[in-house]
């Protein structure tokens, strides 16, 4: 029952330290390419969101694949 009980929560971990690290990486990537490119206001705050969310799916997907582990797959139940 404990081993049950464990792979639960090293799921748990495993799920919301891929979520935090996407998130991490993706702001930190998104933030470094839209300063170099020079957009200022709406534009750079528009290019940006995409950016930053493109970025999130595709670290996820990454990470995803890597580790064999799904992070939405609760349909899948």
């Amino acid at each position: 029952m404990l081993f049950m009980e464990s792979a639960t929560v090293k799921k748990w971990v495993v799920f919301f330290a891929g979520i935090l690290g996407a998130v991490l990486l993706a702001d930190a990537l998104s933030t470094i390419l839209i300063s170099a490119t020079g957009l200022e206001g709406s534009a750079k705050l528009f290019a940006g969101f995409i950016l930053y969310a493109l970025l999130f799916f595709g670290i996820l997907y990454a990470v995803q694949k890597i580790f064999h582990f799904e992070f939405f797959s609760f349909w899948k139940e």
